[in-house]
């Protein structure tokens, strides 16, 4: 699990929570023209932060009033129940594999206007659950109901789940972690998402330090196009 897991917002310093805030605002105009809500978070690489600034930005996102959910796809290496300390013993794949109902995988209000699906037992298959048409179904049924849809999803270049999950939402961002994630890394993420016509909505640049301290996270708006 990254560094800092647990550690949620209101409790971060006002650095990180102003950098949350602006990614947050960018977002939002990002996803203002389009009917789908739903945004996938990822990494190049695992331990890069992509849980922790999922479970922030949707807390984030949570406190403009806005009805936001989690929905952990990673079923691989889950860390959301890990981040929010609250039971896994279903979830996602219990959804997925016909053994539940998804009213009844939904944590309710773990924060004001925020809910969760955790991930669920680890399953044989998770790509070829998350590629079935009931996870499509689930991403359009979370949408009627929830202002914003935040999927946790795991690494690119170490399976396919985060690209399978991208070509369903609105777009994907991708976690980064300042001195550890190569440009090597970086480039290879993006061309995965990029041959399979996913959308990048950003790029977020996660631990920088600025000024002898901790600044947390910076967003990073990539185009298509831009050099990296």
């Amino acid at each position: 699990m990254e560094s800092n897991s647990g550690v949620l917002l209101p409790a971060m310093s006002f650095h990180v929570t102003e950098a949350y805030k602006t990614l947050r605002t960018n977002l939002l105009f990002t996803l203002a023209a389009g009917e789908n809500k739903a945004v996938v978070i990822s990494s190049p690489l695992q331990s890069e932060g992509k849980s922790v600034t999922c479970a922030n930005l949707a807390t984030a996102m949570a406190q403009t009033d806005a009805k936001v959910i989690i929905l952990d796809a990673d079923m691989r290496k889950p860390s959301q129940h890990k981040v929010f300390k609250i039971s896994n013993i279903e979830g996602l794949s219990s959804i997925l594999g016909g053994f539940s109902e998804v009213s009844k995988m939904i944590r309710k209000d773990i924060q004001p206007n925020l809910d969760i699906i955790t991930s669920g037992p680890i399953p044989p298959n998770p790509s070829e659950l998350l590629e079935s048409p009931r996870m499509l179904d689930l991403i359009i049924l979370l949408g009627e109901y929830y202002d914003y849809v935040f999927i946790d999803s795991p690494p690119i270049n170490i399976v396919s789940d985060a690209v399978i999950l991208a070509k369903k939402a609105a777009g994907l961002v991708l976690v980064t972690r300042h001195r550890q994630s190569t440009y090597s890394d970086l480039t290879k993420a993006v061309s995965k998402l990029s041959f399979a016509d996913a959308n990048i909505l950003g790029i977020v640049v996660n631990a920088i330090k600025e000024q002898g301290g901790l600044y947390g996270k910076y967003k990073y708006r990539y185009k298509y196009g831009d050099d990296l």
